[in-house]
């Protein structure tokens, strides 16, 4: 028996770790866009279990409770995974937005020989979110001979 999920979540989703996460949610709001979906708390007010959305893809914000999860800011800012995000248009805009709103942008808007335009920035705990937008469509044989690469696959 299947049973539909209620909050309907996209199948695949990201947890991201704070130091602070309501003040995370907030940032996360101003800066990228997201929208709070869901946010739970204890007795005393402290976050237990948040969700935000993007689009029709989503993300859990949540603190550091337990030792194998962690903010990039509490092991020298380094990262095991970076979320990637797709926007359907104004990416400069977006990251004006993002930048305006404190975000280090670690790379500038950049047109990539793959048809796509992105940028990253990292949050202030750390985390490199990377967005993209389509430019225009690139054949996998293009993309090999811009690129210099060899590429088994293409997107369809």
């Amino acid at each position: 028996m299947t049973i539909e999920d209620p909050f309907k979540h996209s199948v695949l989703g990201s947890g991201v770790f704070y130091r602070n996460p309501r003040a995370a949610l907030d940032w996360l709001e101003a800066a990228f866009g997201f929208e709070r979906s869901m946010v739970v708390s204890d007795a005393d007010g402290k976050l237990v279990h948040a969700e935000m959305r993007f689009g029709d893809g989503y993300i859990i914000v949540d603190s550091e409770w337990a030792g194998y999860v962690a903010s990039p800011a509490s092991v020298s800012g380094k990262n095991t995974q970076s979320v990637y995000i797709r926007l359907k248009d104004g990416l400069d805009a977006h990251c004006a937005q993002a930048r305006a709103a404190g975000a280090d942008i670690i790379q500038e808007p950049t047109d990539q020989f793959y048809g796509e335009r992105q940028y990253r920035a990292r949050d202030p705990d750390g985390h490199v979110w990377t967005f993209s937008q389509t430019q225009r469509s690139v054949s996998r044989e293009d993309a090999e001979k811009l690129g210099g690469l060899r590429i088994e696959g293409w997107h369809r």
